[in-house]
Formats: C-alpha cells, structure tokens, sequence
C-alpha cells in the first residue's frame, strides 16, 4: 500500500523524522545529569510512539483519562495527568494509578480524603498565567495533601511567545528557579518533595541547567509544526506528521486549489499568525513532503474544504501534503497514522486514542 492508495483526507506519520526528533530531544535531557525525561503523549496519543519515546513502560504524562486508561492498558503504570483534577475524577485517577495534579485547596482537600491510593502535585505558575499557584503559596496545598503529596509541577507555556535563544533560556530559567523555589521552601517546612517536574518543548531544549529539577515533560517535540519550526524547537524538515489530501477544485482566476482538507482535518489553529512567517492553516507540499510548491498556504478552511495560494493549477485528484500550524490540534481529528519511512510506501497504520 502506498499514499495513492489511502482515503483523504488522512494523517501521514514519519517514522525516520519521528525517530530523529525523538533522538533530538533525549540528547537534549542527557546535557543535565539525574534528570528524567516524561515524554508528554498528548499529542501523539499512540502506544506505538509511546514504544520509542518511553522504551519500557516509562514514565509518561497524558492530557485525559481516555489517554490514561489507553496507556494503562497498553502497559504504562507511571503517568501523570497533567490536568488539573476534580474530585469527580478521583476514582478513575486512583484505579489508574496516575499522579494528578492541583492548584486548589478544596481539591486538594478532597485528594487527601480520598480511599484510594492516589498522589498529587501541586501545580505552581511561573509565568504563563493559566493553571498554578505562585511558588510562594504552594506550601499551604503541600500541608492540606499531607503525605498524598507527590511533589511540585510546572508549565512555562508562554515560551510560546519567545522570539529568540536569549527569549527561550530567559524562560527557561524561570521555570526551572520557579520549581525548584517552591520545593526548596516545602522542604525548609520539613516536607518531602521527591518530584520537581517541569517541561515544554521550547524550554526542555534551551535550559542551560535543571539543577533541582528531577523530570522533564514535552511533547510536541515528537512531531513538531510550523510554529515549533519558529521557535527554534526543530527545522522546517523535521515535521514528521502531516495530513494527505486530494485537490478538488481549481481556482486559476485568484491563483488557488480546494482540498478536501478544511478545518476538521487541520484544525483552524492560527498560532503562526503571530510569528515570522504566517502560514495561514497551514503548508501545502508535495506527496514527498518537500516544499516544492513554494508558499503555498492554506489560507481559507471551511469544514471540509481548504483553499491553497498561491498554488499551481493541479490536476483534479492530485495528491498533496500539508504541513499544520499546531501538530497536536490537527492531529486530534484522525483516528490513526499511516506510518511511512522517507517513502511513499506504508509501512504500517497506528492506532491513537481520542476524546477525554
């Protein structure tokens, strides 16, 4: 079977550049001694990748519960659900296993109550400004979990928004001194902390030190987008995941095709209208992968349709490949990968697991 043979539009995966973008960031973690890397699975969402980037049921860190049972089924048993938990959920948590964590004492309070056998870690914010309490505060949730206490987590999601090397370490020393303050004053108040965990690709990448930090979490490293290529995270042909589509429709009088890639395939994620170069919905290439076609950007979704320019007029039928803007969004609309290795033969179909 080859990417002729395939319905679309569908997802393509990779396997070499996956492989290289995995390599990439375990030599990134090695740099600092004692720490772990926590492959973050919410974007790939597939035991298959989770076989190389966590070899032998490693540690793992998952966005939902349908994540978590699906790795726990597969074999993985030490995992965090890096969503802040309600206690609705604390009985499918505990079942599981899972680490959770929170910024709220009534949760916090009810994590503590619970009967099963479940860990928490308080989550802090040191500067995205979405979940966390300030490093400062993070001792008052410490006593409420009493010994449900599993240690200190963080996010620095507004790496997002760095332009620059010096942008990134910035960042990434702030999340690294944010975590490891908050766990340096649990400790002062006699509280063990055996995880400080912190992570996103961006800073995974550019810290020059993880002193106090025991764990690394990214994930979008692993399939990287547009954006991420921005960022510096990884290169423009080190986008291992794309979405096969047919053209039909020409447009020659404004220069354009429609694909039967619209929204739902791709996602109407606009991060890159923030960065360099804004690649509208994303990036048309050819049925190699390659950027032949120039800038060749999907400027307008609709649900089903997606419209390509400037574009060469291509036959009705013609087989393309776009490139997303945010890999994990495009992604969550596909039931699986069809998996190739620099070719256009598939070599295999992997299964991922969606909903929550």
């Amino acid at each position: 079977m080859t990417l002729d043979d395939l319905p679309t539009p569908c997802l393509v995966l990779d396997l070499g550049i996956l492989k290289r973008n995995l390599a990439h960031m375990q030599a990134a973690i090695a740099r600092h001694p004692g720490v772990v890397l926590r492959p973050h699975m919410k974007t790939a969402k597939s035991l298959k990748v989770a076989e190389l980037a966590a070899p032998g049921f490693g540690p793992i860190t998952v966005s939902t519960l349908a994540e978590a049972q699906y790795f726990f089924d597969g074999g993985w048993r030490d995992q965090i659900y890096a969503v802040g938990i309600t206690p609705q959920k604390l009985d499918q948590a505990a079942a599981l296993g899972v680490k959770v964590i929170t910024d709220d004492a009534d949760a916090a309070a009810a994590i503590a109550a619970h009967p099963g056998d479940i860990r928490a870690l308080v989550e802090i914010d040191v500067g995205e400004g979405r979940g966390g309490v300030a490093p400062d505060e993070a001792l008052a949730l410490a006593r409420i979990l009493g010994p449900r206490l599993a240690g200190i987590f963080t996010h620095a999601g507004h790496s997002y928004a760095g332009r620059s090397e010096e942008d990134m370490r910035r960042i990434a020393e702030q999340e690294r001194s944010g975590a490891a303050h908050a766990a340096q004053a649990l400790r002062d108040a006699g509280i063990a902390v055996d995880m400080v965990s912190l992570g996103s690709s961006p800073t995974a990448l550019y810290a020059q030190s993880l002193a106090g930090i025991t764990e690394v979490r990214a994930g979008v490293y692993m399939f990287g987008d547009l954006f991420q290529a921005q960022l510096g995270t990884h290169g423009l042909d080190d986008i291992a995941m794309t979405v096969l589509a047919s053209v039909i429709g020409r447009k020659p009088a404004r220069g354009a095709v429609l694909l039967d890639a619209g929204g739902l395939a791709m996602s109407k994620d606009r991060s890159t209208a923030a960065a360099p170069v804004d690649y509208g919905f994303g990036l048309m290439l050819d049925l190699d992968g390659a950027a032949s076609f120039g800038q060749a950007i999907l400027t307008r979704t609709h649900q089903e349709h997606g419209e390509v320019s400037p574009a060469p007029n291509l036959a009705i039928g013609a087989r393309v490949r776009v490139a997303p803007n945010h890999t994990c969004m495009t992604a969550a609309a596909h039931p699986c990968y069809h998996v190739v290795d620099g070719g256009r033969e598939v070599i295999a179909v992997w299964d991922r697991v969606n909903g929550w």
